[in-house]
């Protein structure tokens, strides 16, 4: 299996003819970085595509990039230098919303349901209400990126529709880990950050200050989808074997994860070349919080209420409409 690293100029990506896979038994895969993505190191690892694609009848070349940010991965996809790409509920919504009626962007699968945790070691912070224009949130990316989205989604049912942006001109955009040293060394102007397994563990086992403000679980009423997986209609409907031995080899990853968690822990230090120690990623796999499966967990809490906001244009009426009927064998919200 080829592995690409690609980072930086999307020019470069786009030009990278090799990554070009329509043809019937090609698919190209991009993931991002972090423990949300271990289907897809299952996949990788157990060669599970090639597995699914024999049954089918196809003899299935896959590559896989790894890319940190979800404006990369959509530029790419949309100029068909890439096949699948991941990344959080909201850019995915996004890519739908604006390439309804053309390119047709839906959903392959969730990745599966795991919370982020608004984080503060400030002990004034208690709840959002007690933010202030002093104080800054680390996010990946600041008004647009799933922590924003998520924050904003809370934000109007506190302060009303017409001020869902109020917590953006505090935000600052940092990646995860640098976000996580800055809360745990503490004397920054960072003194918030919403973040994702395994920041959040690592942050409030490593300083007693810090604590948990409020989750992305408890903004969307239970567990929900972090990430997922989505394409283009062309790529769906012109590699329809292809496409059904990718959904089977995550389907599969699922039970593989659910039924051994040790060698998903494994795989996962393995195939993601992680530091981590084994006991905390066997830790975070463990817990009943993350849910790593490939049925989307209410989603459409996103899409119902960023079309309320107006950040999506279209209205979904259920979470089918974004997704690929392939999907519908699961249960879904």
């Amino acid at each position: 299996m080829a592995v690409r690293f690609l980072k930086g100029a999307v020019a470069v990506l786009v030009a990278a003819v090799a990554l070009q896979a329509n043809a019937e038994g090609k698919i190209s895969i991009a993931q991002q970085f972090g423990i949300g993505y271990l289907l897809l190191d299952v996949v990788r690892d157990q060669q599970l595509i090639e597995k699914h694609g024999k049954q089918q009848g196809v003899d299935v070349q896959v590559e896989w990039a790894s890319i940190s940010g979800a404006t990369a991965m959509n530029e790419a996809l949309l100029a068909g230098a890439l096949d699948v790409v991941s990344a959080g509920v909201p850019p995915m919504l996004t890519m739908w919303d604006r390439t309804k009626g053309r390119q047709n962007v839906k959903a392959v699968a969730a990745l599966g349901s795991l919370p982020n945790y608004l984080l503060s070691n400030s002990p004034r912070v208690k709840t959002l209400k007690d933010l202030g224009e002093k104080d800054r949130i680390a996010v990946p990316a600041a008004g647009v990126g799933f922590q924003s989205r998520t924050l904003q989604i809370e934000t109007a049912k506190l302060f009303g529709k017409d001020d869902f942006k109020r917590f953006d001109t505090i935000s600052v955009s940092l990646p995860h880990p640098e976000a996580t040293a800055a809360l745990i060394a503490g004397g920054s102007e960072i003194n918030t950050h919403f973040s994702s397994a395994p920041f959040y563990y690592q942050a409030l086992d490593a300083n007693k200050a810090i604590h948990k403000v409020i989750s992305s679980y408890d903004i969307l009423g239970g567990p929900a989808t972090f990430n997922v997986l989505y394409t283009t209609q062309k790529f769906h409907d012109e590699n329809p074997k292809t496409y059904k031995a990718f959904y089977a080899a995550l389907v599969e990853a699922a039970q593989i994860v659910k039924a051994d968690k040790a060698k998903a822990a494994d795989i996962f230090i393995r195939v993601q070349k992680s530091k981590l120690s084994p006991e905390l990623v066997r830790r975070i796999i463990e817990d009943p919080e993350n849910d790593f499966t490939v049925s989307p967990h209410r989603s459409y809490v996103y899409a119902d209420e960023l079309h309320k906001l107006g950040v999506l244009k279209n209205k979904a009426v259920s979470w089918k409409v974004y997704f690929f009927d392939e999907a519908y064998a699961q249960p879904g919200s």
